[in-house]
């Protein structure tokens, strides 16, 4: 049995990247650095719930999913961005996706 079609995410982060983004510790050569990946709807529930403090509910109706899924992409992003942060590694900020995708790269 094929997993439920994934249900379309509003994103309207302002700054919302044409390609990827790359973020890495300064002085590292990014080719020498493990990459992490940070989905686009990821860095989107972050930017309204730890940024512009709303609610996961309000979060959720912005954008058109449920609270559970918001919390699940906070929970998948602010994991992501520790390990990033934690370890020196760098942050690449994707298109859409889902926790469940590959997280680490190289």
């Amino acid at each position: 049995m094929s997993p439920r079609p994934k249900k379309s995410r509003n994103c309207s982060c302002p700054h919302r990247p044409t390609g990827a983004q790359l973020f890495k510790p300064a002085g590292i050569p990014s080719s020498e650095l493990v990459k992490v990946q940070l989905m686009l709807d990821e860095l989107e529930a972050l930017r309204l719930c730890d940024d512009l403090g709303l609610s996961q509910a309000d979060a959720g109706v912005q954008m058109g999913v449920s609270r559970g899924t918001v919390q699940r992409l906070v929970k998948c992003g602010r994991k992501k961005l520790v390990t990033a942060i934690v370890n020196s590694q760098a942050l690449i900020i994707m298109g859409f996706g889902d926790c469940d995708q590959t997280e680490i790269i190289g």
